[in-house]
């Protein structure tokens, strides 16, 4: 089949919308498929992915609007920063709204493709695609509007999408011949007339391309659990956890990769060091990483809309998992797993969904199906 994929995130970007199209990508052009991806091209890293893979990447050129810096020195200069992005987030999508018009202004250009999958966040990309596609120009036969994370019906932020939002939303979906999602609890977070045109995919995984020697693994010398992630303050709330771990009167270390020094920083202090924050390591090496734990945490989202992708990596390091609400810390699981029991650890259900091979199997069956 001839296939577009419409993505602002990409490879080497290390997101899980990143990580969502590259694994599509890679995996549509394994099994023979013409793919083409429409992203913001890097020269650096692309040309040598187009002849690993087989694929031809096309570039949505560079992007003129740029996020607002918030660091500053100078507390009441940082809080006005700080205060303009929400602004302009807020009220116009800024930055991500310039996405729009570059994804209206290149798809003039496509033309002839089977399928079409637009992957969001951001949702920009969807609009775009719909603005584009008309009667006589369609683009593609069967067009799937991805979404990772709800738009109008987000409850993961502080603030709710202004009410104008909703004529772009609408119109992607009127427009989609599909809308895929990635956990059955998204559903309800989209208008209802739209109900059934929303598929659940899930994130797709190549387990066969992880390789881990889950028999290297050996207990550290004080209990080491690892996250890596981002948060949300009362939304996926690490803060009981930490205060609770830092009055144990007893030893372990916590790494966590994330980029929420604000946050977490505090905490180093508090515990000595018990506490590590590390930057972002690329996947592969952070699944080797994350190996050599004695276990990993996930810290649950507050909403059914939304899962972390995260635990299918954690089910390839081959280590058990402790999922942690951030409302309540259940100190007895916590105080089993400090000691080396996992019994109470998070339980996988139907993995096999996972793998990249059956996510892209129910893409194409939308072509089928519409």
């Amino acid at each position: 089949m001839k296939i577009l994929i419409v993505s602002r995130s990409f490879y080497p970007v290390n997101t899980p919308r990143a990580f969502r199209t590259t694994e599509l990508v890679k995996e549509f052009t394994r099994q023979g498929h013409d793919v083409t991806l429409l992203t913001v091209r890097n020269e650096k890293e692309h040309p040598a992915f187009e002849r690993e893979h087989g694929v031809t990447i096309k570039d949505l050129g560079p992007l003129s609007f740029s996020d607002i810096d918030t660091s500053s020195s100078v507390k009441a200069l940082n809080l006005l920063k700080r205060a303009v992005r929400r602004g302009l987030y807020q009220f116009f999508e800024y930055p991500n709204i310039e996405l729009m018009w570059r994804v209206k202004k290149k798809l003039r250009e496509e033309s002839g493709y089977d399928l079409m999958i637009s992957i969001a966040v951001p949702h920009p990309i969807h609009w775009g695609v719909a603005w584009a596609r008309n009667n006589q120009h369609r683009i593609a036969d069967t067009w799937v509007a991805d979404c990772g994370d709800p738009f109008m019906g987000s409850d993961m932020d502080s603030f709710k999408k202004l009410f104008y939002f909703k004529f772009f939303e609408k119109a992607f979906c009127r427009e989609a011949g599909a809308i895929s999602v990635p956990i059955e609890g998204a559903v309800e977070a989209y208008y209802p007339e739209f109900h059934d045109k929303i598929e659940v995919i899930p994130q797709g995984f190549n387990f066969e391309e992880v390789k881990i020697d889950k028999e290297a693994y050996s207990p550290n010398a004080v209990p080491t659990f690892a996250y890596a992630g981002g948060f949300i303050p009362g939304l996926r709330d690490p803060r009981k956890f930490l205060d609770y771990l830092a009055d144990l009167d007893k030893d372990w270390k916590f790494i966590l990769y994330s980029q929420d020094r604000a946050l977490l920083d505090p905490y180093v202090k508090k515990t000595g060091g018990k506490v590590e924050v590390r930057d972002y390591i690329p996947r592969k090496e952070l699944l080797q990483k994350l190996a050599g734990m004695d276990f990993l945490v996930n810290f649950e989202n507050s909403s059914p809309k939304m899962m972390p992708s995260k635990l299918i990596d954690y089910y390839l390091t081959g280590r058990p998992v402790l999922s942690v609400n951030g409302n309540e810390v259940d100190t007895v699981v916590l105080g089993h797993f400090l000691t080396g029991d996992y019994s109470g650890g998070y339980n996988y259900k139907n993995i096999d969904r996972y793998r990249i091979e059956k996510v892209c199997g129910k893409f194409l069956q939308l072509c089928d199906k519409r």
